[in-house]
């Protein structure tokens, strides 16, 4: 009897430890995005999003509206393996195409190239839904008088 009771338990404990021990055939869940990865997702959609004032936009500098003046603007931002890249609709401020980049290690600023005058700026964006929000300053050049220069806020409309 006494030998049987020691059989069972273990039996019992081996069966605890085998249940402990093996894994479950649960698949891992998935590796989670890393922050350049996701803003890259908020900008592109993870290929390409073209932004535009039209249908809800809007552009504003030091505080006062100038949609007018960018009425037709759209931004395509395009995310590849290998580039990033865009283009806009002829305005003065951007170039018609070039790169695009993150500035800095938050990945909430990216940098345009180009001549332009928003080329190589670091501009703000965030994202809500379906409306993405640039916001950078274009300075006065070397003291003088600029119609450009201004702080902008773009508020642009997944098109």
């Amino acid at each position: 009897m006494h030998k049987s009771l020691i059989i069972l338990l273990l039996c019992s404990f081996t069966s605890i430890f085998m249940g402990a021990c093996g894994g479950t055939d649960k698949p891992d869940p998935s590796p989670q995005k890393t922050a350049e990865q996701t803003a890259v997702e908020q900008l592109t959609g993870g290929s390409s999003i073209t932004w535009a004032t039209a249908n809800g936009g809007s552009v504003s500098k030091d505080g006062n509206p100038v949609t007018a003046d960018f009425a037709a603007f759209e931004l395509r931002l395009i995310s590849t393996a290998t580039n990033r890249t865009y283009t806009t609709s002829s305005n003065s401020l951007f170039d018609q195409n070039g790169n695009w980049s993150f500035a800095g290690g938050n990945f909430d600023k990216i940098e345009f190239s180009g001549s332009k005058p928003a080329a190589g700026r670091e501009i703000s964006f965030s994202r809500n839904g379906e409306k993405l929000t640039l916001t950078f300053n274009i300075p006065m050049p070397g003291g003088r008088t600029t119609a450009l220069a201004g702080a902008y806020v773009f508020e642009l409309v997944k098109k």
